[in-house]
């Protein structure tokens, strides 16, 4: 049974940095969540903020007005905001120490390491509640260097790529996951984020967290683990930030740790600038391409839509534009499906078409 769960994402929820709990109320296989706190949006459904149409998780004005309003206190607080600064506000620090007051486990993405501070480990003894870092990497003797044990691999493997920070790529490779089921196929899916292992990924990674030195090895690890106890027909790896981003090497390290025979590439169309630098901008999509291409031994095999600030037909147009300059199926998953995708991966992958039609038949 999920544990329950209520998610803190105040000023942010639908937005870019509400990432963490964007992704929790589309897709969360461990928790069940029941609200979200951002005063700014409060009583409003989740599902409108999202999809424009309702789920039936509430958003609270505060986390005093969440326990008035539910029969019950949440079994977890999750801290939901992705911040650039990636550090408590005095305002949140008291925040949390309320909810373990009130007997709530703490769910920790940030980088900043709950279990080191001394306040907070004091409360979690005194209140019996336990707290997670998510990205709290294991220690060092513990870690994996690149082995190239994945060399010898043969199962496909395909990486979920950007040209941001923010733009969709777990989403779409969780959507994608399960399209892929649905045709019958094994399908092992490797989180390289918070948001992915606090959504429930059996495999993966907070790579942002790993050191350089060891990057490589732990992306190959855990895609070697999916692929050692699922025996799967295919891999889904997530991607983070960007080829091209100046401030993350994360793409390099799961470029190079997980050698992926294809890329499928999320791109923001309208956005203009970096998410969290915005006095630089962003990169186009047939550069980022050229840049992945070039960088690794994979061919980006499709490209993937995110819609924000985008009208439908807006949607419509640039998909036909893509498909026209840089000949590549193109899609918004959130709108229009994974149809495309799936036939792409068959196409660059015609045996998985085998195992297709035998599973389904």
């Amino acid at each position: 049974m999920k544990k329950t769960a209520l998610i803190y994402c105040e000023n942010n929820f639908g937005t870019m940095d509400g990432k963490t709990a964007n992704g929790l109320i589309r897709s969360s296989g461990k928790y069940q969540i029941v609200g979200v706190i951002d005063s700014t949006k409060d009583g409003m459904d989740t599902g409108e903020v999202l999809e424009g149409k309702k789920n039936g998780i509430p958003i609270f004005a505060s986390l005093e007005h969440a326990l008035e309003n539910l029969s019950f206190v949440p079994n977890q607080f999750i801290y939901g905001i992705a911040p650039s600064e990636a550090f408590l506000k005095k305002e949140e620090r008291d925040l949390l120490l309320k909810a373990m007051q009130q007997g709530m486990n703490i769910v920790n993405p940030l980088h900043e390491f709950f279990t080191d501070d001394q306040e907070f480990m004091k409360y979690s003894i005194e209140y019996g509640v336990e707290i997670k870092d998510i990205r709290k990497p294991p220690l060092k003797k513990d870690m994996h260097l690149f082995s190239g044990r994945i060399l010898n691999i043969e199962t496909p493997i395909v990486a979920v790529l950007g040209t941001d920070s923010a733009v969709g790529k777990r989403t779409t490779s969780v959507i994608l996951e399960a399209a892929l089921l649905e045709h019958g196929l094994n399908v092992a899916f490797v989180a390289t984020g918070q948001t992915g292992l606090i959504q429930g990924a059996k495999y993966g990674v907070a790579i942002d967290a790993i050191p350089s030195q060891f990057m490589t090895g732990e992306i190959e690890n855990e895609v070697m683990k999916a692929y050692e106890n699922e025996k799967p027909d295919i891999i889904i790896v997530e991607g983070q930030g960007a080829l091209s981003h100046p401030a993350y090497i994360s793409s390099c390290g799961i470029i190079r740790g997980a050698r992926p025979g294809a890329v499928i590439v999320q791109h923001p169309p309208k956005r203009k600038n970096l998410g969290d630098f915005d006095f630089m901008e962003m990169p186009s999509i047939k550069s980022e391409i050229e840049l992945i291409e070039n960088f690794s031994n994979s061919k980006v095999i499709a490209i993937t839509i995110n819609h924000e600030n985008m009208s439908d037909i807006e949607v419509d147009d640039i998909i036909s534009e893509y498909e026209s300059d840089l000949n590549l199926p193109t899609t918004d998953v959130l709108k229009q499906g994974c149809d495309k995708l799936v036939t792409s991966i068959l196409d660059a992958f015609p045996l998985l078409q085998d195992k297709k039609k035998v599973l389904v038949n």
